[in-house]
């Protein structure tokens, strides 16, 4: 495994992020994992060097996070865990979602609870709350970080003008400011490329994309994306551009590529992420142990300049996803 260090917090995470989505109960989605099954992927991962773990309190309504701190029990300090809020989480109370003060602080407080932790690694927002000022966001998860129930804080997807306005605002009142951020970024969609990863690379902003495989669309043949039992259920993927402008040829090049080397589809798709410096973990979520192995395996694919070349050369400009 290798391992870099997360932003500029000090913490040495593995260069794979386990993203935690794919397990808790079957109950919420049909393709996640159940207990056993999501605990079984946690030891498995660990086995392979894998310490940072990526979960939400949205996933599978909680019991993502309980699955996760009870697999981690007994070896909590060797994992970085990651956690998110901004999705509502009760239909009948309004301030379970969205990133109020009283939102932020009775959820982190829930998913300790379920985490069996006392302080999680890193809090993110899921998502940007245009309902709520930014100022009051940042001061709420200020006070998690000074009061020990969070080390770091982080962001997710939203336009680039409104996390820089959000670095600004913490660093003009002192307040702690986001050292993550999880956005959309594959071969197949790479629009971040234009705005957020060059303002991350300056502002020295860890980046840990979600969706590194497009959904699955860069690890199989286009015609073939919709084939498992997530590909025929995503209504959320199915909702992204990947396969607009020159998406289907990138997906033919991937799979070109991959049978020269000897390699899988979804192992090109992660090693070319891995080829980019402004990249420190992507969120590889998964529902075998057969593929994160492939994924561990993937970090050892070299890509020459031609080859990221060839891979990228198709790619056009398609309408900004993933920010809702």
């Amino acid at each position: 495994m290798e391992y870099t260090t997360l932003g500029d917090t000090g913490m040495e995470v593995s260069r794979i992020c386990l993203g935690c989505m794919s397990f808790g109960t079957s109950d919420w989605r049909d393709w996640v994992l159940d207990e056993e099954e999501g605990k079984e992927l946690v030891e498995r991962a660990l086995e392979l060097g894998i310490n940072f773990f990526d979960t939400a309190n949205m996933y599978s309504e909680g019991e993502s996070e309980r699955v996760l701190g009870e697999a981690l029990e007994g070896r909590r300090d060797e994992a970085v865990v990651a956690t998110k809020v901004y999705f509502q989480m009760d239909e009948g109370n309004p301030n379970s979602g969205g990133l109020s003060r009283k939102a932020i602080e009775q959820e982190l407080d829930d998913s300790l609870d379920r985490l069996g932790m006392d302080t999680v690694d890193l809090l993110q927002i899921h998502r940007y709350d245009d309902d709520t000022p930014m100022e009051t966001t940042l001061r709420a998860l200020d006070d998690a970080v000074r009061r020990g129930k969070a080390r770091y804080v982080g962001a997710s997807s939203m336009w680039a003008y409104q996390f820089a306005d959000a670095l600004h605002t913490s660093e003009s009142l002192g307040l702690e400011r986001f050292a993550t951020m999880q956005n959309h970024y594959n071969l197949l969609y790479r629009e971040e490329e234009r705005e957020m990863l060059p303002l991350c690379e300056k502002e020295n902003v860890g980046v840990i994309p979600w969706s590194p495989l497009a959904r699955g669309w860069v690890a199989r043949p286009h015609e073939e994306a919709r084939s498992t039992t997530r590909g025929e259920s995503d209504e959320h993927a199915h909702g992204h551009p990947y396969l607009e402008g020159g998406g289907r040829e990138v997906n033919e090049r991937v799979q070109e590529l991959a049978e020269e080397k000897g390699v899988k589809m979804a192992q090109i798709g992660l090693a070319w992420l891995f080829h980019k410096d402004r990249v420190d973990a992507p969120i590889v979520g998964t529902t075998s142990v057969e593929h994160l192995e492939d994924a561990v395996e993937a970090l050892d694919i070299d890509l020459s300049e031609s080859d990221m070349e060839y891979l990228e050369e198709p790619y056009e400009p398609v309408r900004v996803s993933g920010h809702d």
